[in-house]
């Protein structure tokens, strides 16, 4: 048996860029990637006992509402491989005019 990794956050300088245009997002962004961190994940339930509001949108993305809905966060997690890639993080206004399953 393998030992078990933590999840890893390839793009974790955009989260913070992100949180520091949009303060009122920072703490929550910052919240969501200490869990991410601590988290151990091989599928889509263990993802979703972290984050309950977490969706499954197909084509390995997955969407987080951050701070009670007020932002979107779309993420392509490789669980093989322990590896979160953020791809979006906006509002849900500017979350309603992407396509998260290709973006």
């Amino acid at each position: 048996m393998y030992a078990r990794r933590a999840m890893r956050i390839f793009t974790e300088q955009v989260i913070k860029e992100y949180a520091e245009r949009h303060p009122e997002s920072k703490v929550a962004l910052q919240d969501w990637v200490q869990k991410v961190k601590k988290s151990e994940w091989s599928c889509f339930a263990d993802v979703k006992k972290t984050f309950n509001s977490v969706d499954n949108v197909g084509n390995q993305r997955y969407v987080f509402n951050v701070k009670g809905n007020d932002f979107r966060l779309v993420a392509v997690i490789k669980f093989t491989i322990r590896f979160v890639y953020v791809r979006f993080i906006g509002t849900h206004k500017e979350y309603d005019r992407i396509d998260c399953r290709n973006i």
